[in-house]
């Protein structure tokens, strides 16, 4: 059975048919330009048990590249906020494991940042300063074995500290501080923030009381040319 043709409203209709089915829906947005400073996305209040804070969420020309900042107090270039620099930690931010600190330093830095006039805590989704969960994870396996900490980045060939301290230090003068007192262990990170233009006035030590089990695993990193805090510390501080 031949059909009858088309008439000219059916071919108008087909043709829009066959242009709908076959050309991408997909409609094209307009991004703005980021010439790699901070872009503020978020800002709220956060109420949390270590006390009240403003958290805010930043991102970078990459995407990938976000940072969340839980700030107390108003901090600005008159002021010396106290600042700590956190990096993701899946298994001890989350999981409370005792192989690591994680957790500890971070709920210690929160009530040392509440008890201040002003200070920041930045928090990185950069597990395990840049080396990924599924990298960590492969490495986690050997973290409490003869390898210390800084061998097992090296092992899975990463650096020890792939953070980027610039865009760090971009986002402290975006909330109005210039100048520091750092919450770290890590005399590196003093080096690292001071080049980014952010003036340290202190280095405040940042030494939560750790278990036993998780104390063999932390002598590892303990060692490593990249802290100072000693053995002699862990041993004393255990529960």
């Amino acid at each position: 059975m031949i059909g009858r043709p088309m008439d000219g409203h059916e071919k108008k209709w087909y043709r829009l048919q066959r242009a709908f089915l076959t050309k991408p829906t997909t409609r094209k947005t307009h991004q703005p330009k980021n010439n790699g400073q901070p872009r503020l996305i978020a800002r709220a209040a956060l109420p949390t048990r270590a006390g009240r804070f403003t958290i805010y969420g930043f991102v970078g020309r990459d995407p990938q590249i976000e940072v969340i900042a839980l700030v107390h107090g108003k901090p600005s270039t008159k002021s010396t906020p106290l600042v700590r620099v956190h990096a993701q930690c899946f298994t001890g931010d989350v999981l409370n494991s005792l192989s690591c600190n994680c957790r500890a330093q971070l709920e210690l830095s929160l009530r040392k940042i509440a008890r201040v006039d002003c200070g920041v805590l930045l928090y990185l989704p950069q597990e395990s300063r840049g080396m990924g969960l599924k990298n960590e994870l492969c490495a986690y396996e050997s973290k409490c074995g003869t390898t210390d900490t800084r061998k097992t980045n090296e092992w899975s060939g990463f650096i020890p500290d792939s953070r980027n301290y610039r865009f760090f230090g971009q986002i402290l003068k975006y909330l109005g501080a210039t100048k520091v007192r750092l919450l770290s262990d890590n005399p590196e990170e003093v080096r690292q923030l001071e080049q980014s233009g952010i003036g340290v006035t202190e280095r405040v030590p940042c030494r939560p009381r750790v278990s036993r089990i998780s104390r063999a695993c932390l002598q590892h990193s303990v060692l490593q040319p990249l802290h100072d805090w000693h053995a002699s510390r862990l041993r004393s501080s255990a529960l």
